[in-house]
Parts: structure tokens; sequence; C-alpha cells
């Protein structure tokens, strides 16, 4: 099951001891939580959900007057059926959004482009947006500095363990985001609606969130965000209100040696007839200039970590989801970063980097090619088992 955590707990020398074992518990053995009375005002949160739903009601044109492609930064808006996960097609339009940034200079890395001002609605249609999310986020990034601060003390280091891998104007990242019913979505090549099931399609692919946390507010009372756990099953998180979801990220993962595993994800469309589904994940940021350094976990929580996979090894499957911090495969986490980023984005890969997306769609095609060959060695090794 997935724990729900009272965070004002932490806030109380009394009862943080409480928190911080639970939030242990939490990072070792699952990896996706609940956090409840986060200290922000639900009349902000409120504004937030009203607003990002009036977003999608705009006409498509004002919606395109900002989209995605516009910049080199993947930020603004990404119309319905424009992303990518597990090489497949993502049922989900949405607008992204950061903290604000100046553009880069020339001489700046390429991956300082995902740096930038936001592409903002147009305030006449809707004057309230940007002073809400500009609001909300600066309460967001408060929140998620804090409870890293948590982690690295329920982990037994100091708080401000990974206070070095932020940068003192540190991006941090939110998604609003609408996943039309299955109802809704358009007939591809003549077929019916493109189903994962009789009900459901893909609303977002299996993935893995970057950097170190997230916090996912959801916005309406629609199932549809799923967890994998050790086993390979999915298991729902259905929304809980007065709650965040909070997913620990492959940044945190590749910081701690793995003692904070980050959890696989996806989210289904909802079932045709139930409407669309809404949902608002703010993303905490890591400096793009980091190299793939770590903490010092100490022992005591590595033993902790490496008993929960002794004891559920028997069960554990895994999945197929890469893992983006490989150490030494990149120089700079935001090599890693830009790189997926042009992935799940094409159409903006195209205009502006489309060297890194063909070397990106020639790496795809030879792992393709890899994994078609596979059957047909283990067919002529006799199914490789037992082969020595």
């Amino acid at each position: 099951s997935i724990p729900v955590l009272d965070i004002s707990l932490a806030r109380n020398s009394d009862t943080k001891p409480t928190f911080l074992d639970s939030l242990r518990q939490a990072l070792l053995q699952v990896g996706f939580l609940y956090i409840k009375n986060i200290g922000i005002d639900d009349g902000l949160i409120q504004d937030v959900i009203r607003q990002g739903k009036a977003f999608f009601g705009l006409p498509e044109e004002k919606k395109l007057e900002i989209q995605m492609k516009n910049t080199k930064s993947f930020l603004g808006y990404n119309k319905l059926g424009n992303e990518i996960t597990a090489l497949k097609t993502d049922w989900r339009e949405q607008i992204d959004l950061s903290t604000p940034h100046p553009l880069p200079k020339p001489s700046d890395p390429l991956y300082y482009n995902l740096l930038s001002p936001n592409q903002w609605p147009d305030p006449n249609a809707l004057p309230s947006f940007r002073p809400t999310y500009e609001s909300y986020i600066r309460q967001m990034s408060a929140l998620s500095t804090e409870f890293t601060s948590l982690i690295a003390e329920a982990l037994h280091l100091p708080p401000t363990a990974f206070d070095r891998f932020f940068d003192i104007d540190q991006q941090h990242k939110l998604k609003i985001i609408k996943y039309p019913d299955a109802g809704a979505l358009p007939v591809q090549n003549g077929d019916a609606n493109p189903t994962l099931s009789d009900q459901h399609a893909q609303g977002v692919g299996p993935h893995k969130d970057s950097m170190l946390t997230s916090y996912l507010l959801q916005a309406s009372p629609h199932r549809g965000l799923q967890a994998q756990n050790l086993s390979g099953d999915w298991i729902d998180c259905p929304p809980i209100p007065g709650t965040l979801v909070v997913a620990i990220g492959q940044g945190l993962e590749a910081l701690t040696h793995g003692v904070c595993a980050s959890t696989t994800h996806r989210v289904l469309s909802p079932p045709a007839g139930q409407g669309p589904r809404y949902s608002i994940p703010f993303f905490q940021g890591v400096s793009y200039d980091a190299t793939f350094e770590s903490v010092d976990v100490p022992a005591e929580i590595m033993a902790m970590r490496q008993a929960v996979l002794r004891n559920r090894r028997r069960v554990a499957k895994g999945d197929d989801v890469e893992f983006t911090f490989e150490k030494g495969r990149w120089g700079h986490l935001g090599e890693a970063t830009l790189t997926n980023r042009v992935k799940s984005h094409p159409d903006v890969g195209e205009r502006w980097y489309p060297d890194l997306l063909r070397k990106i769609r020639e790496e795809q095609r030879e792992k393709a090619e890899k994994e078609k060959e596979k059957p047909e060695l283990e067919e002529r090794n006799g199914g490789g088992e037992g082969i020595v």
C-alpha cells in the first residue's frame, strides 16, 4: 500500500522523530507516498485547479499562441497526442511552466536552453492565471526544499546534505495536464480509439520522474495514476482530498546509491463517458551543471535497503524503464535532461535540436534491432535455459 504521511508532524520537535521513521520506511520500501497538511492555503490550491481547467477551456488558437515548439526551452503548451513516452503516444494536453529565468547567453552549454522565461496565456483571456501560478510555484519550491531536507534527515544525513546539488536560483517545473476520457480520443487509422484495454488509453506511459522529487496535485476525482510495485503489479493511487502524491525521482536514486529508488508509474485515461482527468504535478529541479556525484549514505541505512531487497528478491521483476542518470554516460545532468526532453517532444527537437534528435533516433533504431535479434539468438541456443 502507499503510505499517507502528515508533514505537520515534522514541524513539531515532539513528533518529528516519528515522522522521520515513517518517511524512512516509505523511501526504502515504496518510493511513492502521499503527504497531507502541507501548509499551503486551500484557497490558493482551489484557485490553481480552477485556473488550470480554465486554460484548457480557451479556444485552440489561443492555446497554440504559446505552443512549446515556439522556443528551445520545452516550456509552453503541448496539444493532445503530441508527446511520446515508452515509444508510444501520450493522450494528454498540457502546459509546462517553471520558475522564471532569463534567456541563456550564446556561450552557455546547450542544455542551458532549458532555462528560459515562461510562455504565459493571454492575460486578457485569463487575468488571474499568471499570479496564481507564480504564487503556487513559489510555495511549492519552498515545500520541496523543506521535504528534501527531511529526506536527508530520514537517511541519517545532515538536513543540508543535498544543498550542493541546487543552484542559487534553482529551476523547478510544473505541468498542468488534461487527460480526455477514452471516448473523446481521436480514431487512429480508421480503427477504434487507441486503448490499453477496452476502457483505457495511455494518458502517459510507464516512466520514472527525473530530478529529485515530484509532487502531484490530483485536480479531479478520477482514478488513473498507478505505481508499479516490485512484483510488477500496477497499484492504484486514487485521489485523496487535501494531499499531494510524492514520487521519488531518478536524481535522488542516483545521489543516494539507489537507497531512495525511483518508482515506475503511469496514467490511464478515464473510461469513456467519465469526462477528463486533471492533474498538476510540480517537479523539484537539480542543477543542470551537476555531475553524477553522490552523498555518503550511512552504512546502517544502506544495510536497511539491502534487507528490503533481499526480502523481496523472489518476487522482484524490475521494469524496462531506462535509468536516465547512468554514471559515465553523461558529463552533466543537463545533457541527460535535454536528451530526455527531445525524446518526449520530437516536434521541438525537429525545430531546435535536429542533430540531437537524429542521434536519438539512430540509437532507438539500433536498440530495436538488438531486441529483435534476441528471440532468434535464444531459439538458436535452445531457448537460453541451462546453456553453459
